[in-house]
């Protein structure tokens, strides 16, 4: 159901201040994953949020990152500044993820609630691992898909939830399908449309998936190494079923072709009285469009319709809504609930994309929760 206090977030960066004050710290690594989407400024003008540190072993990238941030004092080494500091909060912010799992063990033993860049984890056991030490600790964990509480997708969801649409029978989604298309996009940018597909249809029950490189079935030594380092990737073409717990079917594809615009990036909702399309190419700033037709096909009933957003308010720009995320956390540790986007909610979109390379890879249809939480390219 709709949050009224998280729609009310997209209009103010907090409704009412925190409770006290927090000393917050980031972890960044310029040239290994930088500051993913601006992840830097994340504590910016939150009241009662002191940046004390930050933290990135290149010198001349540490010292812009300050520049960014205000931090009163910098690090080569996070782990020291984690020692010497005590955060309350740790921004994580390098895209890449070979450090990731490292840094989040680190900051959740030294007791920080953390904000982490998307993907959460290169695979689903990492990813337990990370959950695990959070809740050992007692940490809170936020992971960075602001499309989740996007006002658009607020507004999409009080929508549906008035039958604008009627029932979802189906849910569909396309990666960016830029020059990643397929296997590197499914993990990248695929996680963002796993994510709003559960949002909408509930935990998915099972998968199956078909993986092809040029045309050929994609096999275990056909993995290779992304332009990133986010963990193996296979595929220039990936098609996957999803059954949701809703009852819902879902559709995920990526393929590259002659087109790299983007445009298609984002998440259909198909429902009995028509579609929405909710778009992922520009959050926080395009509109949803929808079809308000029951064939799915333009008839006498009209052509698609731009939504008229909401008040943007402070979502402005990336970083604005960076800042959405991090109050959002603030407020799930005053009052312990899970932020908007948790550790969980994360772990599940890169289970989903784990789920789609076992099933290409066993030919075979596959359950979820996953049985082996290892990466599908990665087994002994």
């Amino acid at each position: 159901m709709l949050n009224r206090r998280r729609f009310l977030l997209s209009s103010a960066v907090a409704a009412t201040p925190p409770k006290r004050n927090y000393r917050a710290a980031l972890i960044g690594h310029t040239g290994r994953g930088n500051y993913g989407h601006n992840w830097e400024r994340t504590w910016n003008g939150l009241p009662n949020v002191q940046v004390v540190a930050v933290a990135d072993p290149d010198e001349a990238g540490r010292k812009a990152a300050v520049a960014r941030c205000g931090a009163l004092r910098d690090y080569r080494d996070y782990r020291q500044m984690l020692e010497k500091e005590k955060p309350d909060l740790v921004a994580i912010c390098p895209r890449w993820l070979d450090q990731r799992l490292e840094m989040v063990m680190a900051a959740a033993e030294a007791g920080a609630h953390l904000l982490v860049e998307k993907p959460f984890a290169r695979s689903v056991d990492d990813a337990d691992r990370m959950l695990e030490a959070a809740e050992r600790r007692g940490i809170k964990i936020q992971v960075g898909h602001p499309a989740r509480p996007h006002p658009i997708t607020l507004q999409v969801q009080r929508l549906v939830q008035e039958g604008g649409i009627g029932d979802i029978m189906e849910i569909r989604a396309r990666g960016k399908e830029d020059a990643r298309a397929g296997g590197e996009d499914l993990i990248v940018l695929g996680t963002h449309c796993f994510d709003l597909m559960r949002l909408f249809g509930g935990d998915p029950e099972w998968v199956f998936a078909h993986v092809t490189e040029q045309g050929r079935e994609v096999r275990r030594g056909m993995e290779r190494k992304p332009t990133e380092p986010v963990g193996p990737v296979a595929g220039d073409a990936v098609t996957a079923i999803f059954r949701f717990a809703r009852g819902i079917d879902g559709h995920f594809g990526s393929r590259r072709s002659d087109v790299r615009s983007g445009s298609r990036f984002g998440v259909t909702l198909c429902g009995s009285k028509g579609l929405i399309f909710i778009p992922l190419s520009a959050v926080p700033n395009e509109a949803a469009t929808i079809l308000r037709s029951a064939s799915w096909a333009l008839d006498k009933a009209g052509g698609w319709e731009r939504l008229e957003p909401p008040p943007v308010g402070v979502w402005q720009n990336r970083e604005a809504a960076n800042r959405i995320m991090a109050a959002d956390l603030i407020e799930a540790i005053e009052t312990g609930r899970e932020p908007v986007c948790s550790a969980r909610d994360g772990r599940w979109a890169v289970e989903m994309v784990m789920g789609v390379y076992q099933s290409q890879l066993t030919g075979s249809r596959v359950s979820f929760p996953l049985r082996d939480r290892r990466h599908p390219f990665e087994l002994g």
